[in-house]
């Protein structure tokens, strides 16, 4: 993660994925596409940097994938709209690359560990 910002309106970042990234075995031996599991994964590490402390991804609300992502290709990913209830957020993150948009994920997570509204503990 690179040049990471953090502004009233929004958290941005920059990525970069080596050919040799793990994420690109199996995913596909011909032809190397960055997984979604790890765009989502992005997003989680920027959270976690912003509050200094561990998420917990609870629900993949929504995830679009629109172009793929090859290695060595820098992807920018912003999260907007991020709504904060009691520990507890509501993410939507627009991940883009010098050819357009890549992404549009909307995520709910929290803070790791932390007790829920109904009293039961995060898994993770």
């Amino acid at each position: 993660m690179a040049d990471f910002k953090v502004t009233d309106r929004a958290l941005t970042a920059c990525f970069v994925f080596p050919a040799d990234f793990i994420g690109f075995q199996g995913h596909f031996p011909k032809k190397k596409l960055l997984p979604g599991v790890c765009q989502i994964q992005c997003i989680i590490y920027m959270l976690e940097k912003w509050k200094k402390n561990k998420v917990a991804l609870m629900e993949i609300v929504s995830a679009k994938f629109l172009s793929p992502v090859l290695p060595l290709e820098e992807i920018t990913c912003e999260c907007r709209e991020i709504q904060d209830n009691d520990g507890e957020f509501i993410v939507k993150a627009f991940i883009s690359k010098a050819g357009g948009r890549v992404a549009e994920i909307k995520l709910r997570a929290r803070i790791a560990g932390e007790e829920r509204k109904d009293n039961s503990s995060v898994i993770y």
